[in-house]
């Protein structure tokens, strides 16, 4: 059986299991459509020749409008309950799809649009648990000892699921989607959890307090964030892998640097270098460089800024192939913190290209804050290389992103790099910045 003759397969697998004839699933879709306020379709009898063309021998993939109507119908259990989690139906829907042709990022636009819905009406809290783990969730949170390798897992993917939101999601809603992991791992590391489990489950409290303090800062609130991050500082403290202790210091250094300045961000990435150089991961100990390179640079120090980018040069270029921490840095994300080095103490061409071949690589959703930082930092120096038009072109495109993730970070270098339009205040395309930047961010 070929991949389009599997996803068919798959497709009218989904529909048999839950017991819906090809006009059910017609006027299901029909329910859906008016629900979202999609625009109507035709006639049930249309749409179910529809349905079984995506059956078929040789089945058609569903236009875009279908695959969404889709989405909702097998994002919600048969009962009704949301869950887009892995073993899910909505999950072997996109798998579907994907046999049927469908690309990678279109199914992960599907998905992201699901969340998007579900989580604009408040709902959606425990949707990215995988059936049947919501109950053994709820066993194990009354009683530890009850906890199993599955639940465990089960809590793992949702923090990976909404990582991989970030910049396709606004902050405010991943921090809802992610809350739940965050407190069940906190009260099973305080009770009796089987002793084998206790590193694995460690390891998803790390992941989850980490990621939840980086989005608490973006969200303005610097006191959860701080608490969030002592946490996974404490918890990380307990693993064997110094790279899980790294991540977590230069993350809480991204922040500090942001709400407490370069003094106590410092101190954090000093402790995440000394940390990575004992680590298994050259990626994390790449980007440990890297963040001290820029806090150098930042600072005026262009020989301990040189020193630096020169040693994660060292470690991003051997080889990744064991990395335990394969997807933590990259060769675009380096040339960002090369760019920013040069704005500082180098030379602001060299700056704006090291910008721009950074930003060309960071295309992927899950990039797409990091981009506009970049691009922001592309902009400051245009404004120094005195093209400042040119700046406040880059910085429209900037302003969009910015909005799209509620990122704090991007909204904060657009307020530095406005702030050094000011010579030019008086002119036009100036007042069409400020114009955009009231209308989208309300500053």
């Amino acid at each position: 059986m070929d991949d389009r003759a599997a996803g068919a397969a798959a497709l009218k697998s989904l529909r048999g299991r839950r017991g819906l004839s090809l006009a059910a699933v017609a006027r299901a879709l029909i329910e859906l459509a008016d629900e979202l306020h999609q625009p109507a379709l035709p006639s049930v009898a249309s749409v179910q020749r529809s349905v079984a063309r995506w059956e078929a021998t040789r089945p058609v993939l569903p236009d875009e409008r279908y695959q969404l109507l889709l989405a909702h119908l097998y994002a919600r259990t048969p009962s009704g309950d949301l869950s887009l989690g892995a073993g899910s139906d909505f999950a072997e829907y996109l798998q579907a799809l994907g046999l049927l042709g469908e690309s990678e990022r279109r199914t992960a636009e599907l998905r992201t649009l699901v969340l998007r819905t579900v989580t604009d009406t408040g709902g959606g809290l425990l949707a990215l648990l995988a059936p049947g783990v919501q109950a053994g969730l709820s066993a194990a949170l009354t009683d530890p000892a009850r906890a199993d390798e599955g639940t465990i897992a089960g809590l793992a993917s949702v923090v990976a699921d909404v990582n991989a939101e970030v910049g396709s999601l606004p902050m405010v809603r991943l921090q809802l989607l992610l809350a739940p992991v965050v407190e069940a791992s906190r009260q099973l590391l305080a009770g009796a959890v089987p002793d084998p489990l206790v590193p694995q489950l460690r390891q998803v409290s790390v992941a989850a307090s980490t990621l939840a303090g980086r989005l608490a800062f973006e969200t303005r609130d610097d006191t959860a964030s701080r608490a969030l991050y002592a946490d996974a500082t404490r918890q990380a403290g307990h693993l064997p892998e110094a790279w899980r202790q790294a991540s977590v210091h230069m993350s809480h250094a991204l922040t500090t640097l942001y709400s407490q300045g370069i003094g106590e961000a410092r101190t954090l990435v000093d402790q995440a270098v000394r940390t990575a150089r004992t680590g298994e991961s050259s990626l994390v100990r790449a980007r440990a460089h890297a963040l001290q390179a820029e806090l150098a640079a930042r600072a005026g120090h262009e020989r301990q800024a040189q020193a630096a980018l020169g040693l994660a040069w060292y470690d991003m270029e051997v080889d990744h192939a064991a990395d335990p921490a394969p997807t933590s840095f990259s060769p675009g994300h380096l040339r960002g913190f090369e760019g920013v080095c040069e704005l500082y103490v180098g030379d602001a061409g060299q700056a704006h290209d090291r910008f721009a071949r950074s930003a060309a690589t960071l295309s992927a959703p899950r990039e797409q804050v990091q981009r506009a930082i970049v691009t922001t930092d592309q902009a400051l120096a245009r404004i120094r290389l005195g093209e400042p038009r040119a700046a406040a072109d880059l910085l429209h495109e900037c302003v969009a992103a910015a909005s799209s993730t509620g990122g704090r970070v991007p909204a904060l270098r657009l307020r530095q790099a406005r702030q050094e339009l000011r010579p030019w205040r008086r002119e036009d395309w100036v007042a069409d910045l400020d114009d955009h930047l009231m209308d989208v961010l309300g500053a």
